[in-house]
């Protein structure tokens, strides 16, 4: 019965495509400043995909594109900024607009209990309980600065089934770098897009309902550098990017296993590499022609 209604939910929204208000629409106008340029990634094939511009607090705080079906996104986009305190309660939140197009446009807090068209149109808590999943962020609280930035990150259309090992391990360590790397050599914005990546063969599921990424990536841009970077630290900038291992038991050709990681991390190990390098593997697992970054972000030296 879920699948069925699922299914008439999707063949109705054509019709409410003119009806669009707040954050749901058919593109990201509304919250182009979280892309370097103001452009989001080339050459995904938008069939299936919803851009949500995440407003919370009557604010935009991030963008993310999400896959109906999937119920998950396939990135997030942000502009990182430190965090000015600590993580917020989990106080997890909806998207309404998923719901109904003209619903409000402000995330909001589940309902106990959670109503079936809630159910119906996007990831709830249920699906990860007992999953031996965690609620992996795209869009990380710590690299949120205000109170509200890192209370806007916790909604399920910035989340994907990840792995322990990956999201308390080897994934952190790198959410950890990339925000190092941008306090002591960023002279400007730091632009960064982070999502999953499927399965090749065939979707896997939480729940039957939530798509589980075979591995998680990350890419940053950041135009402005110190002009006095570290000859070791070169190839870092001006874009440098990452995949990380979600499941240990997938073969090695693109992230290989180091077999003297802690146990507990084993198999969850993180790849760093060029932008280029992740842009052809997106390529050939999503069969698109994806850029993430307009120009593959421009080189803007800057002074120190």
């Amino acid at each position: 019965m879920l699948q069925s209604s699922t299914g008439s939910l999707l063949l109705l929204l054509p019709l409410f495509a003119g009806l669009v208000l707040g954050e749901i629409s058919e593109d990201f106008t509304q919250c182009l400043d979280f892309f370097y340029e103001r452009s989001p990634p080339q050459g995904i094939t938008p069939a299936g995909y919803q851009p949500i511009c995440q407003r919370y607090r009557n604010q935009y705080h991030f963008a993310s594109l999400y896959h109906r079906q999937h119920r998950t996104p396939l990135y997030s986009a942000y502009v990182i900024s430190p965090a000015d305190g600590k993580r917020p309660n989990s106080t997890w939140l909806y998207e309404p607009q998923l719901v109904f197009s003209r619903a409000s446009s402000e995330m909001k807090v589940f309902d106990n209990p959670v109503d079936q068209n809630v159910i119906e149109s996007q990831a709830v808590l249920q699906d990860y309980r007992n999953s031996n999943f965690t609620k992996g962020h795209l869009n990380p609280s710590m690299h949120q600065k205000t109170k509200e930035n890192r209370e806007a990150t916790f909604t399920l259309t910035n989340i994907v089934p990840q792995r322990a090992g990956s999201n308390s391990g080897p994934w952190n360590r790198l959410e950890n770098e990339v925000l190092k790397k941008f306090k002591a050599f960023c002279n400007g914005s730091m632009y960064v897009i982070t999502g999953g990546m499927p399965y090749e063969s065939e979707p896997l599921w939480i729940n039957n309902r939530v798509s589980i990424p075979e591995y998680m990536w990350s890419a940053y841009c950041c135009p402005s550098y110190s002009a006095s970077l570290p000859e070791y630290l070169r190839s870092f900038f001006p874009t440098y990017a990452a995949v990380g291992r979600n499941d240990r038991n997938s073969d090695e050709q693109i992230v290989p296993v180091n077999i003297k990681s802690k146990a507990s991390f084993r198999g969850y190990d993180v790849r760093r590499m060029s932008l280029e390098a992740l842009e052809d593997i997106l390529r050939q697992r999503l069969a698109m022609p994806i850029s993430l970054f307009h120009g593959q972000c421009q080189e803007q030296r800057g002074k120190d």
